[in-house]
């Protein structure tokens, strides 16, 4: 299960899909169940310009308005969809190019030389990728694709996307870029620093009141035991075509400890097996 996924679990699926309506995604209309964890991996279909006006609202701070597309048309009053400081460490995560230098190098098309937010994206089978940010002024968001949805080759959201992004930014802020957004009054820098030298110190972003200075692994046995495989919510269906004792749903818990059991309508089940 990736970062995203575990994310979702934390947060739940219903929250998240009242979040992402509120950003303006008007198409994502289902019941939260339909789409399940893979909403935090873009299971559902959205628009380009969907796209650009849920980043637009992280470069206004967490305010949303809709779009307009000709001069005089009547403004709707912003209403507010994230908190300024969550929009302002959201903005921050995605203008360090630093964190983003393992996978991307240092020079990529999404190191602008003025301060800018960014991430890119590729959907399955390469049909889609994406590359969307901002900078104090503008947002930018691409799509590079197929219209008859036809998959590309060897082509990424960094390698489609990004190349045109960083041609447009770069054209809009020319002369005379703005500075980086100051932090919100809640915010506060702090120093950090990793236990067992796993990771180099940094200075990262809190909001006031939960700042940490050293980041440990707890023991285990220190941990409650969480139930992570099957998910909450999960819905299990047997297929009718596959032999029964082929088809197997994996129990897992973690810290895993020798008095750890699993009991499945009044039976315990065995450790180490996948059951039905």
């Amino acid at each position: 299960m990736c970062s995203s996924d575990l994310t979702l679990v934390l947060v739940g699926l219903q929250p998240f899909l009242d979040r992402l309506q509120a950003l303006g995604y008007a198409g994502i209309d289902r019941p939260a169940d339909y789409y399940g964890y893979s909403l935090a991996l873009g299971s559902a279909e959205v628009n380009l310009l969907q796209q650009a006006n849920a980043y637009r609202a992280l470069a206004n701070g967490g305010l949303w308005s809709p779009l307009h597309f000709t001069p005089g048309e009547p403004q709707e009053q912003p209403r507010r969809v994230l908190s300024a400081e969550a929009a302002y460490i959201v903005g921050d995560i995605l203008s360090d190019r630093g964190s983003r230098a393992l996978t991307f190098g240092l020079d990529s098309p999404l190191a602008t030389p003025f301060w800018s937010a960014v991430k890119t994206g590729t959907s399955k089978f390469m049909r889609d990728n994406w590359c969307i940010g901002w900078s104090r002024r503008y947002t930018v968001a691409v799509w590079v694709g197929n219209f008859d949805g036809e998959p590309m080759r060897e082509v990424s959201g960094v390698s489609g996307a990004a190349p045109a992004w960083m041609q447009i930014m770069s054209a809009l802020e020319r002369g005379n870029p703005a500075p980086p957004p100051a932090a919100p009054a809640e915010i506060v820098a702090a120093n950090v620093r990793y236990a067992n030298n796993t990771e180099p110190p940094r200075r990262e972003w809190f909001v006031r009141g939960t700042e940490l200075s050293l980041v440990e692994t707890a023991p285990a046995q220190s941990l409650k035991p969480r139930l992570e495989s099957p998910p909450a919510g999960m819905i299990v269906g047997l297929d009718p075509d596959i032999p029964a004792d082929r088809q197997q749903v994996l129990f897992r818990a973690e810290p895993r400890k020798p008095s750890l059991r699993f009991e499945l309508d009044g039976r315990f089940l065995e450790i180490g097996r996948a059951h039905v």
